[in-house]
């Protein structure tokens, strides 16, 4: 019988993604640093705080992070698992509407604020439109998500970021995929006095061939666009039905799988 796993893009093994929360000015630094290795982040906003000084200002939200994604985190940042659901809803909803019409597009992901979450909160935001929300429960390790409503990263970035980060680099079993999922504050490096913290692990991580470097969003996107692969019975030809082109290995062959197509693998 011949193997078939599904891969990440262009048949790579390990996804690296990272998460930033609050939208403060200290953004702008951790966006260029991003930027110049190669590597993607998703920028978790209350849409509600513009007008605070310490944020970034609203009118350059959409210009500062392209190449990233925006997501929510509530409207004002409570601590949602103390608030009544009819606030909880509006929360979330007034968030997506505020940053939806900075962007032009539905904005689907959010970070709990203040890492507080119930299982009601989980089940209401699909509700919502919430497509995945973060926690802030470290496990330091590198599996993908199995509830993408309680999706726990990695690590902090100040929980020995470049020692994880050697151990993701140096895995090389392809049988496997493997997820390095990073989060914090960009406020938090000015006052720790530790730019250097994330500066050299971007140099060390990035513009590697054996890594996908991705948002949030589009590792969720991927994952359900490769679980919506249909195969012959016999297992020799697949079809596509999603607009996401994907890739599968066939007997260690990567082969891509255009977005609507079927292909023949053997």
């Amino acid at each position: 019988m011949h193997k078939t796993y599904y891969c990440f893009p262009q048949g790579k093994h390990k996804v690296l993604t990272m998460s930033y929360d609050d939208g403060k000015l200290e953004d702008k630094r951790l966006v260029q640093i991003f930027n110049e290795s190669g590597i993607k982040g998703t920028f978790h906003i209350n849409g509600g705080l513009f007008e605070n000084p310490e944020r970034i200002d609203k009118e350059v939200v959409s210009s500062l992070y392209i190449g990233h994604e925006i997501a929510c985190h509530t409207l004002t940042h409570p601590t949602i698992a103390r608030c009544p659901k009819e606030q909880i809803v509006k929360q979330v909803l007034d968030d997506r509407e505020i940053l939806e019409e900075i962007v032009g597009a539905p904005v689907r992901g959010l970070s709990y604020p203040n890492g507080s979450y119930n299982q009601a909160i989980k089940t209401v935001l699909p509700l919502l439109g919430i497509a995945y929300s973060r926690t802030v429960n470290s496990t330091y390790g590198f599996n993908l998500p199995t509830n993408l409503m309680e999706w726990d990263p990695t690590c902090h970035h100040n929980e020995n970021l470049m020692e994880i980060g050697k151990r993701f680099a140096a895995l090389n079993k392809k049988q496997y995929l493997y997820l390095m999922y990073v989060w914090g504050h960009s406020y938090e490096f000015e006052r720790d006095h530790n730019w250097d913290v994330i500066e050299d692990f971007c140099k060390y991580i990035g513009g590697r061939e054996d890594i996908w470097y991705a948002t949030n969003i589009e590792i969720v996107d991927y994952l359900q666009a490769v679980s919506q692969l249909v195969y012959t019975a016999s297992g020799n030809g697949v079809y596509n039905p999603s607009a996401l082109d994907v890739w599968i290995s066939v007997d260690d062959n990567v082969k891509k799988i255009p977005g609507g197509t079927f292909v023949k693998l053997y």
